[in-house]
Parts: structure tokens; sequence; C-alpha cells
């Protein structure tokens, strides 16, 4: 379903954006409570919206809300007559513009702290309502070095540590609330209760949001845009979100969706060959692969740069595609030459698995935010191509595409297959990407995934890959000294992709990972080990 489409069959929770590397998991917590919302940038109009939230939430920054470049929120946002909840940020931002004081303070607050809560006999105890307390308080997770030293007029104190006086508060009529840690975050065990309070207790939202009405709706839109002859063709890699969208297009339009995939040069070890197979026999999908790796490598020689790497890709990726529904299309007009029969219509779509992460990264605002790098399905097409995108799992998380997939009976381990991005290993070999250095990444990589699956660690790991860099180490082999590359592998754990933790891994399975690897891959002697979460590093190196 389309967002508009959406914001008409849901109650929706808005949520703007001042930056805080948080602000995703607060979407997140919303969906889990069956709440859909959506994520804004702190700049969006309120006139502007064609629709009209539930409630408004306010996230956390990295800016001050006295600093000169600080980022405001739209006044209107407090007369729409809508709950609001800010946090951290959005506390002093809420403070602010209602006549509070914020200022820099002596005593900054990071980490665990135990707030006491307040029973002022008000709406405002509804935030904390039905929430079991520890007799030392409830456990949340701060992270601020600004603090309000004054309440605003009409605000009451309803959550306090010894050292934050005004950890939370609420207006004594208007249902405007801001707490100063972050509920959001794993790390605040309750936190979750809190916001649940929010969205249920106050903005009245019973919730509703799930996969299974998700399904029947988003099949009905894709029927309504594509008409009865519209064909579409999809942009397919074997992974778990092109996967779901593929299904779910060829459960709306049958034989009308033609399934492509571009073998760029840069896939993983035979992935072509495994994905035709997995695609073909386990769901039924024609797909056509198209070897256009020549044209890819071409292309990238001499490349360094990611951001290059992805715009390349993406662009190459739309052109070949255009040629292939230029292909299609002929060859549909020479069967009825041919053949006679009705004549099918035109291929006008173009079908991409992009998820909500994709869109929430891609996109910056010139303010508090900016771009962390150019997802090739949002950021990186053409912006003269002739293909309609239509992009079914778009306002989408990726356990919500997992759950969608379940659904529609893909078998389990494609619906629990590990990411691999469009660009694929172009943004995985740090430098020029040749035959060569593909050769050596792709044996790696292949070594490394099925040491793990041996040891049964697949299904715990959200994401695992090989890295080839772009320096080279002295080593020894025999009696003889190598002068070779590096190899880093990482591997994560992560509920949603935006933050991520290093997957923890037995040492004797990194002995042997390492062991095969340097013993199997030529040009390699030396394997290391990424331990960076995110954030602040992101998956992917580059």
């Amino acid at each position: 379903m389309s967002a508009d489409e959406i914001h008409s069959q849901y109650d929706t929770i808005l949520i703007l954006d001042f930056g805080s590397q948080y602000s995703h998991l607060i979407t997140r917590r919303c969906r889990e409570l069956s709440v859909y919302c959506e994520m804004l940038p702190c700049t969006q109009k309120i006139k502007d919206l064609s629709w009209k939230p539930k409630g408004i939430i306010l996230s956390g920054s990295p800016y001050s809300v006295y600093d000169p470049e600080a980022p405001h929120v739209d006044p209107d946002v407090f007369t729409l007559g809508v709950p609001v909840l800010g946090i951290c940020y959005g506390l002093q931002e809420i403070a602010r513009t209602h006549g509070g004081q914020v200022e820099a303070h002596s005593h900054r607050e990071y980490g665990y702290a135990k707030i006491q809560v307040e029973k002022v006999g008000s709406h405002g105890d509804r935030l904390f309502d039905g929430i079991d307390m520890d007799t030392d308080g409830m456990q949340v997770w701060m992270s601020h070095g600004d603090q309000l030293t004054s309440l605003p007029p009409g605000f009451k104190v309803i959550a306090h540590t010894p050292t934050s006086p005004y950890t939370a508060i609420a207006h004594e009529i208007e249902h405007v609330f801001g707490v100063q840690f972050h509920p959001e975050v794993s790390h605040s065990p309750k936190g979750k209760e809190v916001i649940a309070a929010f969205v249920h207790n106050v903005c009245g939202i019973k919730g509703g949001w799930s996969m299974d009405s998700f399904i029947p709706k988003e099949i009905a839109r894709i029927r309504e845009i594509c008409g009865e002859k519209g064909q579409v063709i999809g942009a397919v890699s074997g992974g778990v979100d092109s996967t779901v969208a593929a299904k779910l297009m060829h459960e709306a339009i049958g034989d009308r969706f033609h399934a492509i995939m571009v073998d760029n040069g840069v896939l993983r070890k035979d992935e072509a060959k495994k994905v035709h197979e997995m695609l073909t026999e386990n769901l039924g999908v024609n797909l056509h692969v198209v070897d256009a790796s020549e044209l890819f490598l071409s292309r990238l020689r001499g490349v360094e740069d990611p951001e290059k790497k992805r715009k390349i890709i993406g662009n190459t990726f739309i052109e070949v595609f255009e040629d292939e529904a230029l292909k299609l299309e002929a060859a549909a007009e020479k069967e009825v030459e041919e053949k006679g029969g009705e004549a099918k219509g035109k291929i006008e779509w173009l079908l991409q698995g992009t998820l909500y992460p994709d869109v929430i990264e891609s996109i910056s605002f010139k303010g508090p935010s900016a771009t962390i790098k150019t997802h090739h399905n949002v950021g990186g097409l053409l912006e003269d191509m002739k293909l309609k995108l239509i992009e079914p799992l778009r306002e989408l998380f990726k356990d919500e595409v997992r759950a969608l997939g379940r659904l529609l009976n893909i078998p389990a381990h494609l619906v629990g297959r590990h990411p691999f991005p469009g660009p694929g290993l172009a943004i995985r070999i740090l430098g020029e990407v040749t035959r060569e250095q593909i050769t050596i990444l792709q044996h790696a990589d292949d070594i490394y995934i099925e040491e793990i699956r041996a040891a049964g660690l697949y299904d715990q790991i959200s994401q695992a890959f090989a890295a080839l860099l772009p320096v080279k180490a002295v080593g020894v082999a025999g009696d003889a000294r190598t002068y070779d590359q590096v190899i880093a592998l990482r591997a994560v754990s992560t509920e949603d992709f935006m933050t991520a933790d290093w997957f923890a891994f037995p040492p004797a399975v990194l002995k042997k990972i390492s062991s095969r690897i340097t013993n199997e891959v030529k040009g390699v002697n030396r394997v290391t080990y990424d331990i960076t979460s995110k954030p602040p590093g992101t998956v992917e190196w580059l």
C-alpha cells in the first residue's frame, strides 16, 4: 500500500526526526505495538501533510535547542489538537516552545539512570499508567548534556532523578508530554511500555497494523496500479526483500510479472545459478538471468569511491532493465503477429524491494541529519528513467518483510537468508573492482558462510560477509615470505539493521574460518574480524 492509502485505513503516529541516532527505533517500537507510524524530517510543515496523525513524537537530536543552527519544530504541531510526546531533545524543544529554559549542565547524564515517577492526579499520570515500578525507581537510558532548568508555564513534573529534576513533564491541560530519557532503546527495559501508554492510552490507537492485513490490500493496490494489461519487470536478486516482493507481485498479476536477475559481475560465488534454481523451483517464478557483467565491470574500472560505485551500478541496472523491457515487448508483439491473440500491455513498471530503512538512510534534510550512504534502490537511479517504480515493501522493516514472506508460504531457507546489497561485492572490495579481486572475495566469502552454516550459527546471525581490504600484509608460507591481501570478516546481530551489535563467535569457529581462508584462497595471508557495532560503524564497510 502507498503511504496515503495506509493513512486512510490506519491511525498513524507521526515521528519528527531531529537527527537522533535512535529515531528509527521509535518507529520500530510503534510497529511492534501494531501501530503504524511514519518518520519525517523535523522540517516538515504540518499544513503540507495530506493526512492527520493521531499523535506526534519528537525525537532526540545531537543539537542543543539554544544553538543558532539548531532545528526547531513547526509551531503548528501544538495547535493540531493531537497528543505530542517529546523524547530528550524533543522534551527540551517542547520546553523552549512553551517558555521554559534549557541550559548546558555541569552534570551530564549518559547511560543508565533510575527515575522516580510522581503521581500528579491528572492526565499526566497516563504516560506511566500500568507500568510496574521497582522499589528504587524505573531504570532508563539517558544521553544528554543539556537540561531543562525551569519548567514552562502550565506544565507539571511527572518524573525526576537526583540530578535531573525535570526528567518527565506533562502539560496540565493539553496532552503534551516530554521525557528526558530514551524509552525507544532496549537499555530502557520498560521504555516500550511508556511508548505503548502514549500511543494506546493517550492517543487512543488500538492497533491493527499487521502483515495479515497488509497482503490483500497491497495485492489489490498493485492490481489497481497495473490495470488489466500492465506489465511489470522485477529487479530480483535472490535476497529476502526482492524474493518477497517478487512473490507478492506474482500473486497479484501472475505472468504479467517478469522477474529479471542481472548478473552484474559482482555477485557471490555461483549466485546467479543458485538464485535461478531457488526462485523457479521453490516459488514458480519465471526468472530470466541477464549476464551484463562485462558492462558493469567496464564502468567500474578504476573507480574506488563507494558513492560512485553505487551510482554507477544503480544507473547501469536501470539501463539494463529498460533494454530488457524493450526486448520483452518486442518478443510479445512478434508472438501476436505469428500466433495471433490479444496484444499484451506495455511494460511500464519496475519492481524493487526497497525497505523503510533504505528510505530513512538515504533521505537527508538541511539541518541535523546527513546522508550516511546512497542506497541504489532509492538514491542511485537515473533521473530520466523511462520505467516507473513500484515498491510494495517501501513502508516495511526487515522483520516485517520476513513475516510477510512466511505468510506467502516462501520456504524458510529463503525467508531467513542474509541480506545482500544491490551493489554486491563492489562495496565489499575496498578499492578498485577487478575480476581478480572479485574471485578472491567470492572464494573467501563462500568459505566463511559455509563454515557458519556448518557450525549451526547462520540463523543466529543477521548478516555475515567478508570484505577485501586495499592493503597488503607480510606473512609466511612454508619457509617463504609472502606479501598478500587482507580479508576482514563481519557478522552482526540486529532487529532492524538500523542498529547492530557484532556477533560473538566461538573462538574455535573463527580459528577454522581463518585457517581455511589463508590456506585455500590464493592471494590472502591474513584474516581479521570486525568488532564494530552500528553505530558508530555501518553494517557494510562502504
